[in-house]
């Protein structure tokens, strides 16, 4: 991937760090990710959608269209999210502006992937708590989707 058209990793950072939830649970997952799929439903986007914690799945559709990579994406952008506590797209633009990547970095591909669409959920006092991706889009689609129904969710 070139870094044609991305973002610097502090615009990224300073979009992403205006997300903070005063809790989250099971049900915000819940609604969050219905949200999501409301939203990919109206443009008849094919994307997998997935909030996870480190641990367990929460909420996880792979809505018409998508396809099995998708998750396998899916999947690898939240770990990234999750190792790194920023958003995969921050982590991405901060490598290439860097001139670095993740085998740099010990990282290997088949596990973690630094390409937008991965957002984590910051509770306040609290920390990094689990992680909203949606795969199948361009990076930048990924990652504004996800934006854009996190601040729906917290408005």
């Amino acid at each position: 991937m070139t870094s044609e058209n991305l973002p610097s990793a502090n615009a990224v950072a300073a979009e992403t760090d205006m997300l903070i939830f005063p809790a989250f649970d099971e049900g915000d997952a819940w609604a969050l990710g219905r949200a999501l799929v409301q939203m990919a439903q109206e443009d008849g986007l094919g994307v997998v959608i997935n909030i996870r914690t480190p641990d367990r799945t929460l909420f996880h559709a792979a809505l018409q269209g998508s396809a099995p990579l998708n998750d396998k994406w899916a999947w690898r952008k939240s770990n990234v999210a999750l190792m790194y506590g920023k958003s995969s797209l921050e982590v991405g633009c901060a490598h290439r502006e860097k001139g670095q990547d993740l085998l740099g970095n010990g990282l290997s591909n088949a596990e973690y992937a630094d390409h937008g669409g991965a957002v984590p959920v910051v509770v306040a006092g609290v920390g990094v708590v689990a992680v909203v991706t949606v795969s199948g889009l361009p990076q930048l689609e990924d990652h504004a989707m996800v934006i854009a129904a996190m601040r729906a969710h917290l408005s």
